[in-house]
Order: structure tokens, then sequence, then C-alpha cells
């Protein structure tokens, strides 16, 4: 008894550590079990070629910086 009372304690941190590893992996779910992503629908689609074309405008008004400085000064 008193052989166990000294082994406990050394065995307390490997248990420890092997319950929390199977509690995190126990979490994680296999790609197969997870909902399958849903289609976009017509709107979001939609909002997604505005949100396109205005980066595409930001792009190319960066890419000519000689305009903006043209527009604020006076003629």
């Amino acid at each position: 008894m008193n052989n166990l009372l000294y082994i406990l304690p050394a065995l307390a941190c490997p248990v420890g550590m092997g319950l929390m590893m199977w509690l995190m992996m126990r979490g994680k779910r296999p790609a197969a079990d997870q909902p399958p992503h849903t289609t976009p629908t017509t709107a979001q689609e939609q909002e997604l070629a505005r949100l396109r074309k205005e980066v595409d405008a930001l792009r190319d008004e960066q890419k000519s910086p000689k305009a903006d400085l043209h527009k604020g000064s006076p003629a």
C-alpha cells in the first residue's frame, strides 16, 4: 500500500497527458463526417461578381497613380 502512494504521483503526469491527447483527438472529425459545403445562391454569385469588379477597378486605379495626381491639382 505504501508503494502505491509513491507510484501514483509519478503516474499522474503520463496518464493525464494521455487523457488530454485522447480528448483532443476525439474532438476532430474526419472530412467524411462533416456536412458537405453548400453551393452559393444566385444572390451570393451576383454579390461575388460585383465585388470582383470593384476589386478590379481598384487595382486599375492603383496602377495609374498619375491620373490621381492630376485630379487634385488646379489646372
